[in-house]
């Protein structure tokens, strides 16, 4: 069973006035200077409709692979990929599959090149830059090239005014909640380790962003 967020939340020191809801306008606001900087975006009100959206997004047939992200799991996207009430060919299931260690990680850096990759993102600036970090590199691996697409799923509450204030987001609410998980899952820290700043989506059509009117994540 998914860890739950509020098993080791509490336990985490955060800047909460980096993690609250925006009004309208500025949800607005990043929806345009995203699209101008290339990105596709999709907004919904909730879960279930942030679930619809991705859903939408995959056709059949196609191999999918996801990031660890708490957010996806919260909208329910884990769930139905490893379930297959689908017609995808799920990466995740194949790759846990594996039993000899060398291999699995084979397969999880062959799979950064899914035709669909989904997963998180730590902040999104209002000025439409999108950043990311990971211990070992395998979400945002995928983000820049590898994957032929690319499904983005991030609550509302992960958006600031400007990119140092996304940098900032990273190291004061996302690491020390993930260090906690991490602390939580393994018994070990995370760290901040490979680092992601998505400036522009150069590709037409390769990468969605669905903001999610919720709090959600991390």
């Amino acid at each position: 069973m998914p860890q739950q967020k509020a098993d080791y939340a509490d336990d985490a020191e955060i800047d909460a006035e980096l993690d609250e809801l925006p009004d309208d306008e500025t949800v607005e606001e990043t929806v345009a200077n995203l699209e101008e900087r290339g990105f596709d975006v999709i907004v919904v009100d909730d879960a279930d409709e942030a679930l619809e959206a991705v859903r939408s997004q995959i056709p059949a047939g196609v191999s999918v692979m996801n990031g660890h992200s708490t957010t996806l799991e919260e909208i329910g996207f884990d769930d139905l990929l490893g379930e297959g009430d689908h017609e995808w060919e799920s990466l995740p299931d194949e790759i846990w599959s594996i039993d000899d260690d060398a291999e699995r990680q084979t397969a999880r850096r062959e799979s950064q090149t899914a035709d669909y990759f989904l997963g998180g993102i730590n902040a999104v600036a209002q000025t439409g830059e999108l950043v990311a970090a990971d211990l070992s590199g395998s979400r945002v691996g995928a983000y820049p090239f590898a994957a032929g697409n690319v499904v983005i799923v991030t609550g509302t509450n992960k958006i600031v005014p400007t990119l140092d204030d996304a940098l900032d987001r990273l190291e004061s609410v996302a690491y020390p909640l993930e260090n906690e998980r991490a602390q939580e899952a393994y018994g070990v820290e995370s760290a901040i380790a490979k680092q992601l700043i998505y400036r522009r989506e150069t590709e037409e059509g390769r990468t969605t962003v669905v903001l999610v009117r919720e709090q959600l994540g991390y």
